[in-house]
């Protein structure tokens, strides 16, 4: 008898936290898992045919490839008890959409029973894409559209006037990488040449003065070694970029800060 009110505050703490539980497993999975393959275009509910996908794919992932920046549209019936923007920003953060040193993502989301818009962007697409903008191309481009049906319209001339506007934004900055590499080499072997040349020139200054020479040639074969070392640096980071360069895409690990806005048709 003594036990008999513990067990039922032990039974209503696990229930508690039973349901808890649900509730967040429930609350989670209203977010849609990364894809894989990664996709620009994430159609959950089939409101675009075939060859609208792929169209407006191209058009993303030749987007990204010259600029680095990633913008993915994501359809879905209805953000359940998530806020659309919330929503969105989950999508963002849970996928890494972007570049994970400049957050330079973007997402497009399409509620289709709720009727909701939202586009939310990383931080460094911000400047770019800000929250009147964002709210200008629903009410300018998307609810228009979709008012007439019309969705793959209103889609791709949102993505267009988004691309338009994010494209001096971020440069895909592998090529200037490569280019860049050698300056950055040739700056460094000078700070290793001077700085050898002074500490070997002094710790051999006697031992030259005794042999009337430039202690057997030392500092002179210093740089050539660095800069033989350095050269093969180079040749073996060409060679991972290089490995790099094929294969499909992926999301770059991007985070989301909180920029964007919504609307609905």
């Amino acid at each position: 008898m003594t036990h008999k009110p513990f067990l039922q505050v032990l039974r209503k703490g696990l229930w508690l936290v039973f349901a808890i539980l649900s509730f967040v497993v429930a609350f989670a999975q209203d977010i849609p898992e990364r894809p894989v393959p990664a996709r620009f275009v994430n159609d959950y509910v089939g409101m675009l045919a075939g060859g609208e996908k792929d169209q407006l794919e191209r058009k993303l992932k030749g987007f990204m490839d010259s600029t680095s920046n990633q913008i993915v549209i994501v359809i879905v019936k209805t953000t359940g008890d998530y806020p659309p923007g919330d929503y969105a920003f989950q999508i963002g953060r849970k996928w890494g959409i972007g570049q994970k040193d400049k957050d330079n993502g973007l997402v497009l989301l399409w509620a289709t029973e709720t009727r909701k818009l939202y586009i939310a962007s990383g931080d460094g697409l911000e400047g770019a894409i800000p929250d009147a903008v964002a709210k200008r191309i629903i009410s300018d481009q998307l609810a228009p559209a979709f008012k007439q049906q019309q969705y793959f319209k209103g889609l791709d001339d949102a993505t267009s006037e988004i691309i338009r506007r994010a494209s001096g934004e971020y440069k895909n900055d592998q090529a200037s990488d490569d280019t860049e590499l050698p300056m950055s080499g040739v700056i460094i072997f000078l700070v290793i040449a001077v700085v050898g040349f002074i500490v070997i020139s002094r710790l051999m200054g006697r031992g030259c003065r005794n042999s009337g020479g430039p202690g057997g040639g030392m500092p002179w074969f210093v740089p050539y070694a660095t800069m033989s070392s350095w050269g093969s640096s180079s040749g073996s980071w060409g060679g991972n970029s290089g490995g790099g360069g094929g294969g499909g895409w992926d999301f770059g690990g991007g985070s989301f800060g909180g920029g964007g806005a919504g609307g609905d048709y």
